[in-house]
Parts: C-alpha cells; sequence; structure tokens
C-alpha cells in the first residue's frame, strides 16, 4: 500500500499487532520504491537502549509517548523542510557527476545509477523516461514519484538538467561552439538548447561561455 500511496510522511507506532513499528521501519527504508520517505517512530519506551534500537532501524525521528502535539508537527515540518533542501542542494550542484556523490543511502545509490547512465548516454536525443525506467528496475510511474521526491523533478527534467550540466561545463572548459555543445549533450535543436539553458542557469549559453569560458 505505501509504494502505491507514496505518503509525504509516515508516523508510527512501534507497537502494533501484526508488524512492530521498527519492522515496518526496515520494509520501507529498504525498498527503493520508499526508502526516501521520511519516518517518524512513536512509543513508551523511554531507554537510550530502544531508542537507539529504533534510530539504527532507519528511523528519521523517534518519539516517546506521551508527547505534545505541537511537537509532533515541530519535527514533521522539520523533516520535510529537510527534504526540500536536498532537492535545492542537488539543485544547486553544476556538475552532478557520479564521483561527486558520497553513497550513503539507497536514495543516493538511485541517483548515483541514473546520472551514470545518463551520462553514458548523454548525446543520444532519444534516450527517454522509459528506458531510464528499465535499466534503474523501475515502473515509470514509480520513477515519477521516486525522482520527483528526492530532487523536486520529474524524469523528464532530470534527465534534461544532467544535460544541461554538462553543457554548462563543456561551455567553462572546451572550445566546441554553441550548436556543437547542443548536438554533444542531445539536444536536435540548438534554439531549444539555449531556451532551456536560460532558464536553467539565467542566462544564454554565449553569455555563459564568455563570462565562464577558458
Amino acid at each position: 500500500m505505501i509504494p502505491t500511496l507514496q505518503p509525504d510522511i509516515i508516523i508510527s507506532d512501534v507497537m502494533m499487532p501484526q508488524m512492530d513499528g521498527y519492522e515496518l521501519c526496515r520494509a520501507v527504508k529498504n525498498d527503493l520504491r520508499t526508502s526516501h520517505i521520511p519516518l517518524i517512530l512513536l512509543t513508551a519506551h523511554t531507554t537510550e537502549e530502544q531508542k537507539i534500537e529504533g534510530l539504527e532501524t532507519g528511523a528519521d525521528d523517534y518519539i516517546t509517548k506521551p508527547f505534545n502535539l505541537e511537537i509532533l508537527q515541530l519535527r514533521i515540518s522539520k523533516l520535510i523542510e529537510r527534504r526540500n533542501q536536498k532537492q535545492e542542494a542537488f539543485n544547486k550542484q553544476i556538475d552532478p557527476s557520479p564521483t561527486d556523490i558520497t553513497i550513503t543511502s539507497l536514495d543516493e545509490k538511485l541517483i548515483t545509477r541514473a546520472i551514470e547512465y545518463i551520462e553514458k548516454n548523454i548525446d543520444r536525443s532519444e534516450l527517454s523516461v522509459e528506458e531510464l525506467s528499465r535499466e534503474l528496475g523501475m515502473s515509470r510511474v514509480h520513477l515519477y514519484k521516486k525522482l520527483t521526491a528526492i530532487t523536486g523533478k520529474s524524469p523528464v527534467e532530470f534527465i534534461r538538467v544532467i544535460r544541461l550540466k554538462r553543457a554548462a561545463q563543456l561551455l567553462r572548459e572546451s572550445q566546441l561552439n554553441i550548436s556543437e555543445i547542443a548536438y554533444e549533450v542531445g539536444f536536435n535543436n540548438p534554439k531549444y538548447f539555449s531556451k532551456y539553458f536560460k532558464e536553467e542557469f539565467g542566462v544564454l549559453p554565449s553569455d555563459y561561455k564568455t563570462e565562464h569560458g577558458k
């Protein structure tokens, strides 16, 4: 149910009849389709060992009962804010190459694999979301939900932004002209390339090259 619903956050009691909160947390955090979803565990257990056990299962926060509702709401807001900050951090990276990413979670491994595949096929304008989802072993729907949650971008936007960020690197470091760079990163039409480049970086490729090129 959770992979289908894709909630913004999960709040679970540790004590449940069929599956306890620890088991639920492990299931959520070990499933690539749901590992990005923040999860808060609620429990009457108050010992440090029990708190550590809860966090070791992958829980993003651990709140003991009884609790103040305002505190719970604040914790929820902070977790969602943290996810938004991660999205912004990704979007601010100029060159998100695989070697720039420290792999610490299933989500980051997925992003690394996606970037590696796009980079490998970056000159192919026909590279599609369907092809990328097959490569990552996910349905198109789950890939859409996953990338949107992690990066704030749809798969189409994600592929395009990797192309544009690589183009920015080529504008800075190569002697290729604008049209050559457009084709090099998979754009069939240099005019569309310039349009999307300006949307991403706020300037035309020619101005970017003048300011940052060698």
